[in-house]
């Protein structure tokens, strides 16, 4: 029996679990990452690590995507996901306060915590990615994904926000409160919005035989269109993380941001994202229901404009590092997040089309390859960024030239992003590629 279509209520409901995701996930990697690194004086390489490591995790994206299109249900999957997400980030936020006494016992505890976010993110992640997928008629996927997307980062930005004020005067204790309740919250949330919009179980969410899991990966590899994707997934997103674990510390070193300040700047910055992922969505003809190529080649520009101005927009922080305080920070980390928005929105929508033209029932693992690209991209970008910064201290013996040199090595690979991105849509997309594989 097939399942109608969500309409925008059941849309809107899933986009609530992003933003319950985006709100864990912004405690864990950009305020604890300050706080260990202002606060408690730990080199920038020891939240990175950690950070990479919760993303080397998600490499198991794939085969989970694998298990939610050959099972019957993805509710469970997000469900416990998201308990696992939430209980990481309390525990991460405990091994952080831990700092102060024994470190062995403290990165003990940080490794599990960590872990336990790279389960919970991947687990619900990837099985509500490949349910929004499954269950979105074809013409509302690109507007639905914006739409989801949009709802994420404006968890991050009502978080960001709000925690931001929670902590000020900042405090051990009061850390923790806020930790706490913002995982608690967003468990809530996340159950209030994916609760009843999947329906019974009424059958497999794959339809004919499930083909092994390597044999499946394999026929999503053999496609020119999907493999060059994920190679322009891995290459932005290994530029837009490698300032995401050193932005904050900057603002604190650089500029003298209190982390109540430095919180809220990422706050400032996820607005810029959600506001050029709201004009693209309204702006961007490319997401209408017109599938021509010149649809796709409208939807190209948008993806590669966005790679430019992030470029642009890390160029002007460079100088923000040289200049330091009197340089207009807030404006300018907000016209990169808008840049961010502009060429995220685009990519986002070419995701949805991907996943499902291959038809149903392997939604999930392709969105796991993309999510396990950008993964990898994450981990590698974090860590090479905070370990690049820790180098150019100590080699400079002071903060300017080091972040000088990240933001404009960044700038560089959305400038190389934006030419692998020119020439997605050059070719048609092999829709049978699967069927050829298993034949």
């Amino acid at each position: 029996m097939t399942r109608a279509p969500l309409n925008w209520l059941g849309i809107a409901r899933l986009g609530l679990v992003q933003s319950a995701i985006g709100a864990v996930v912004m405690l864990a990697t950009s305020l604890l990452n300050r706080v260990m690194v202002v606060e408690y004086a730990q080199a920038a390489a020891l939240p990175a690590g950690l950070v990479a490591f919760h993303y080397a995790v998600q490499l198991s994206r794939p085969k989970w995507g694998h298990g939610s299109d050959i099972g019957r249900r993805r509710t469970p999957w997000i469900i416990g996901g998201m308990a696992t997400l939430a209980l990481g980030g309390v525990l991460a936020t405990e091994a952080t306060l831990m700092l102060h006494g024994s470190l062995a016992i403290a990165l003990s505890v940080s490794v599990l915590a960590y872990a336990m976010i790279g389960v919970g993110v991947g687990a619900a992640g990837t099985s509500l990615l490949a349910l929004l997928a499954t269950r979105t008629a074809p013409e509302r996927r690109p507007a639905a994904a914006s739409l989801t997307w949009i709802m994420m980062i404006l968890g991050i930005v009502v978080t960001a926000g709000v925690a931001g004020r929670m902590l000020e005067p900042f405090s051990p204790e009061r850390l923790l409160h806020v930790a706490c309740g913002v995982a608690l919250g967003a468990f809530l949330l996340a159950c209030v919005g994916v609760i009843g919009v999947e329906g019974d179980a009424e059958a497999p969410v794959g339809t004919g035989p499930a083909p092994a899991f390597g044999v499946a990966l394999r026929a999503i590899w053999g496609d020119p269109i999907a493999r060059l994707f994920t190679i322009f997934v891995f290459v932005s997103m290994l530029a837009y993380s490698m300032q995401d674990l050193i932005l904050e510390p900057f603002a604190g070193l650089r500029f003298g941001f209190s982390p109540g300040q430095s919180t809220q700047l990422s706050g400032v910055q996820h607005a810029g994202v959600l506001l050029g992922m709201v004009l693209v969505g309204i702006g961007g003809h490319g997401f209408g229901r017109n599938r021509s190529h010149g649809a796709a080649r409208r939807l190209k520009r948008w993806i590669v404009g966005g790679c430019i101005g992030s470029a642009l927009a890390l160029a002007a922080l460079a100088m923000a590092a040289e200049t330091g305080p009197g340089w207009p920070l807030q404006p300018t980390v907000f016209g990169l997040g808008f840049a961010n928005g502009v060429f995220a929105v685009a990519a986002i929508g070419a995701m949805m089309e991907l996943a499902g033209k291959d038809g149903p029932g392997h939604e999930g693992i392709r969105m796991g390859l993309w999510g396990a690209a950008q993964a990898i991209a994450f981990g590698l970008g974090g860590f090479i960024g905070a370990s690049a910064v820790d180098v150019g201290r100590r080699a400079f013996a002071t903060d300017a030239p080091a972040f000088e040199f990240v933001f404009i090595a960044e700038a560089g690979l959305f400038l190389v992003a934006a030419v692998i991105a020119a020439r997605l849509n050059d070719a048609p997309i092999r829709a049978t590629t699967r069927r050829e594989a298993l034949a």
